[in-house]
């Protein structure tokens, strides 16, 4: 498991990738970001991935913005959890 990987959730709906990546520069350095689109007009799901360089950049993350207000929403910011099974699509017979 990548332990600098960052889940954030409930983000707002507004807010862009560049956004996400200048807000958690403050905590270290930025190795990516991620806001997956929804496929139906590409909006932002109001979730998204940090990957920060160092786990101590990760837990640096978590304590400065969980709970933080963002443009009116109280983000959650926790390591990100492996995928699991129910993740994966098989394909129907």
């Amino acid at each position: 498991m990548n332990e600098s990987l960052l889940y954030v959730g409930n983000l707002p709906y507004s807010i862009e990738k560049d956004d996400l990546e200048a807000m958690f520069l403050n905590a270290g350095n930025v190795l990516s970001t991620a806001l997956p689109p929804r496929q139906s007009d590409g909006r932002s799901m109001g979730f998204g991935f940090v990957e920060m360089a160092s786990h101590q950049d990760a837990i640096k993350a978590v304590e400065m913005f969980n709970n933080k207000d963002i443009r009116e929403r109280k983000i959650s910011v926790n390591l990100a959890r492996p995928r699991t099974a129910s993740f994966i699509k098989h394909p129907t017979e």
